[in-house]
Order: C-alpha cells, then sequence, then structure tokens
C-alpha cells in the first residue's frame, strides 16, 4: 500500500486504522509454534476418530501435556476437527494368535462375555474366566457392568495370582483405553483375536458351550440371585469332579497339581 499509493508507513497506518507496532511486528509461523500441539492431537484423533475435543483435552492432560483449553481449542478448529467428521465404522485390524498352550498354570487366561436371559424376559450376560493351562474356571460374574470388569479381574488376580497374557475378543469394555492402560499397568499382555474369529479362543468358547448347557439352558431362572447360587455350586464340580476329554479325563484342579507338580524342581 506504502509503495503502490506513495505514501508514508505512518499516513498509511493511520488510512488502515493499524497501529505501528502491528505493522512492524513480526509474522508468526503458527504451524512451526504448534507443532507439537497439532502431532498431539493428530495422534489422540487418529487413534480415536469419534473423541470430541473435551476427550481429547483430557487425554492429553493425562498424558502429562501441559497446554490450556484456549490454546488446545484455537489448534482443534484451525485443523477443522470441530467440523463433523465422516468417519467409516471398521473392525480392528489384529494379528493372529496362536492356540498353542503353554502348560504352565496363570500362563494366559481366556475371557469372554456370554448373553442369557430370565424367565422374565430380563437380558443379563455374564462374565467368564478361563485359565488355558489346565482349562480351568478361575471366576464367573454374573451381570457385571462395564466399570466392574477390572475390579474383578483384580479379585481373580488376588485369589489366583497375575497372569502373563489375557486372550479376549474385541468387545468395548475389553478394548476400551481404561481397560488397556489396566493391563499396562499390571504387566498383561493383551492378545486380541481377528474380528469374526471365536475359534481363535476356542478354549473359552468350549467352555461357554458348557457352562451354556449344563447351567443357563438346565434351569428357569427367576433372578439373577439364582444365576449367581447355581453358578457358583456349579463351579467347583465342574473344576473338581467333571472329568475334562482333552485332559486325558482328569477334573482341571487334578491336571493343575500335574501341572504344579511338573514345575517343581526335584
Amino acid at each position: 500500500m506504502t509503495e503502490e499509493h506513495s505514501l508514508s508507513i505512518v499516513r498509511a497506518c493511520q488510512v488502515a486504522r493499524l497501529s505501528r507496532a502491528a505493522y512492524y511486528k513480526p509474522e508468526i509461523d503458527w504451524n512451526e509454534r504448534d507443532h507439537a500441539v497439532i502431532a498431539a492431537l493428530q495422534g489422540v484423533v487418529a487413534q480415536e476418530q469419534r473423541w470430541g475435543f473435551w476427550k481429547c483435552h483430557d487425554r492429553l492432560r493425562a498424558q502429562g501435556y501441559g497446554w490450556n483449553h484456549k490454546r488446545l481449542w484455537r489448534v482443534y478448529c484451525q485443523l477443522r476437527l470441530n467440523l463433523p467428521r465422516r468417519t467409516k465404522r471398521r473392525v480392528p485390524q489384529r494379528v493372529r494368535q496362536p492356540l498353542a498352550v503353554e502348560p504352565r498354570i496363570n500362563a494366559v487366561w481366556a475371557i469372554d462375555f456370554m448373553y442369557d436371559t430370565l424367565y422374565s424376559g430380563r437380558v443379563f450376560r455374564t462374565l467368564n474366566v478361563l485359565d488355558e493351562a489346565n482349562r480351568g474356571a478361575l471366576g464367573i460374574a454374573v451381570s457385571i457392568p462395564a466399570r466392574r470388569v477390572i475390579a474383578f479381574l483384580t479379585q481373580m488376580i488376588e485369589l489366583h495370582g497375575r497372569p502373563d497374557a489375557i486372550r479376549c475378543d474385541n468387545g468395548t469394555e475389553l478394548t476400551s483405553q481404561a481397560f488397556t492402560d489396566w493391563c499396562r499397568e499390571q504387566e498383561i499382555e493383551l492378545r486380541f483375536i481377528q474380528p469374526g474369529k471365536p475359534d481363535q479362543n476356542a478354549y473359552i468358547e468350549r467352555f461357554n458351550r458348557t457352562y451354556r448347557d449344563e447351567v443357563l439352558s438346565a434351569y428357569l431362572f427367576n433372578a439373577l440371585d439364582e444365576v449367581r447360587e447355581i453358578t457358583a455350586e456349579w463351579l467347583p464340580r465342574y473344576n473338581e469332579i467333571r472329568p475334562h476329554d482333552a485332559l486325558g479325563s482328569l477334573p482341571p484342579a487334578r491336571y493343575a497339581e500335574r501341572l504344579l507338580a511338573a514345575e517343581t524342581p526335584a
């Protein structure tokens, strides 16, 4: 403007109603200045495409970043993340997990949810926990809410010891940030099966069939307390009395004793 109209800088600033301090202020490269913020936000959104601003903000705070919400919101809007994002529902990519059994107690636990209904039609579910080494049922939680999954598994660890790994499917409770963070803190490896491949978790699926045949399909339940009572009575029979074909017709408890004896040095 100064060269085109042959105006001095003072006069040009007066015409444009711009302070000379603003005129002489060097231009800020926001991309360079906010490079770390952009990278952090994009990293969160790449993993959690359906999260909104405050979920991203809280996650970054949990990761130790100290940026205030105003700066994050400015960058969030500059990246156009505040606009509706078209995301396609997709199943997570998983590596096929081998089913080879390590003959050691607490090497790998298998967990899975089952669904059934009471006589009234109310739907309930159970969380089943199995030790793959001896096919022993470590516990069954009846009508367990999502927020109680970690607490129930913590109780199982207190009773039976900590597993090296957990094999599970891709259910929302088991792929949640809280559950994966808990497993990382406990130094437990998560072995997710491939979506649509329940045969990769065959041991717990076989147990589920037995539990359904001998308990869920054998009774008409009027209340959840009845399910818990009969399940609690059935578990010791399954672990200590019922022969298991894959274990040489031994019940899981007896087979576990054999494994422990083999681990004990002479």
